[in-house]
């Protein structure tokens, strides 16, 4: 049996789980910096959109399509790319979705036209998809079963940090040097992400021979695809108050357009200890942390929306937000690969679809409250619902019981 020695008490194991004492290897880092490097992408658009628009000559909201396709990349794409890289080298896999990434960001941008931005921008995300899917098994390959959560936490603070530095300082490169140059350094980042993993990463596989039937067997589970529901409810319900918070921070709540960022950031920073609790909380407690994490879901929306129109409030709620949204996450991945834990490829990829999914209906759920005139404030009590509907969700798959061992 191969082994290759990570940090320092950490044995990885190509046909199994790294025995570790102390601290996550370091590949489980080196997978977050990735999602850093190439979830920038994904927060960067938006602040630069205006300008892109006018320099491709197009109205803002054609230009918001563009958001619209690597959106459906990212939906679409990780399943397939799951099926399709089954009996690959995860390594491979993983260096060979971050090239193709920047090159369709690169190609986008030297090409310059909407149709090209468009294409480049939808094929970026099927293969941010298929790197996140292959990521999230991965860093669970990387350590042992009882810091599956904390690994799939860190991993994911990586998108926690794009939203936090990587999205507005791209931003603020692009007002700089034009709107590309903050995308060329998404590019150059990762890059130097993919060099690293090609030359840090261990090589990990599957504990037994991959099987796409094994695999397509355990996504017929109901108990997952009730994870899956919870995950694109939970998802909706905190990002449908966070796209429309400059808004209502404008409209409502008065505060001046500079501090805008500041208090956006807040709520970056709430994921990224949201991301930190809920690592170390769902190893043990999963149903806990998603049943918290709803919980403050609701607290937090009902209270901005009740209490808009008062700044004091509304900062520290942001704050709060961030930290409820993101406690779900780690334990929605342990869930995932708690049940599917002998062949969790597909069910981790579904999962990335499942959280863009609920990121990708928030227009569409906000924009028939808001074109019915309705108050800004009604988004966050949408949050609220939908959080509220997230609870039974999880209490039926808490209830029904130990999942079935699949041969």
């Amino acid at each position: 049996m191969a082994q290759a020695r990570v940090a320092d008490a950490t044995v990885v194991s190509q046909d199994g789980p790294v025995a570790t004492e102390r601290r996550l290897p370091l590949g489980v880092y080196l997978l977050a910096f990735s999602l850093f490097a190439m979830g920038s992408a994904e927060f960067l658009l938006a602040g630069v959109l205006p300008a892109v628009a006018a320099d491709i000559e197009v109205s803002l909201a054609t230009a918001g399509g563009l958001i619209t396709a690597f959106a459906v990349g990212v939906v679409i794409g990780g399943p397939p790319f799951a099926v399709i890289s089954l009996k690959w080298p995860r390594r491979t896999a993983l260096v060979l979705t971050q090239l193709i990434f920047a090159a369709c960001i690169a190609a986008g941008l030297i090409i310059g036209s909407y149709t090209a931005l468009l294409i480049s921008r939808f094929v970026a995300g099927l293969a941010y998809a298929g790197f996140f899917a292959v990521a999230s098994v991965t860093a669970v390959s990387l350590v042992t079963p009882d810091r599956v959560a904390r690994a799939s936490g860190v991993v994911v603070s990586g998108l926690g940090l794009a939203m936090i530095l990587g999205g507005p300082a791209g931003t603020l490169i692009g007002h700089h040097t034009g709107w590309q140059g903050g995308f060329w350094l998404v590019v150059a980042l990762t890059l130097a992400a993919a060099t690293t993993v090609a030359a840090a990463m261990p090589r990990t596989t599957a504990g037994q021979d991959p099987s796409i039937k094994r695999e397509l067997r355990m996504m017929r589970q109901p108990r997952l695809w009730l994870v899956y529901a919870a995950t694109l409810l939970s998802t909706a319900a905190y990002m449908i108050t966070f796209n429309y918070l400059a808004e209502l921070l404008d409209s409502v709540t008065g505060i001046p357009d500079t501090w805008t960022p500041v208090v956006l950031m807040l709520f970056g920073v709430g994921a990224y200890v949201g991301l930190a609790i809920g690592g170390r909380m769902s190893d043990r407690r999963p149903h806990e942390a998603l049943l918290a994490g709803s919980a403050g879901i609701i607290v937090c929306s009902v209270l901005i929306a009740a209490l808009a129109e008062h700044a004091l409030a509304i900062v520290p709620l942001v704050l709060l937000l961030g930290v409820a949204g993101f406690v779900l996450n780690p334990a929605i991945y342990s869930r995932v690969f708690t049940l599917a834990s002998d062949a969790p490829t597909l069910a981790g990829a579904t999962t990335v679809s499942a959280v863009q999914l609920g990121i990708s209906i928030v227009p569409l759920i906000a924009g028939i409250a808001l074109n019915a005139d309705a108050p800004i404030t009604t988004v966050a009590w949408i949050g609220a619902v939908l959080a509220a509907i997230t609870i039974p969700v999880v209490l039926c798959e808490r209830a029904t019981g130990q999942p079935e061992t699949t041969q």
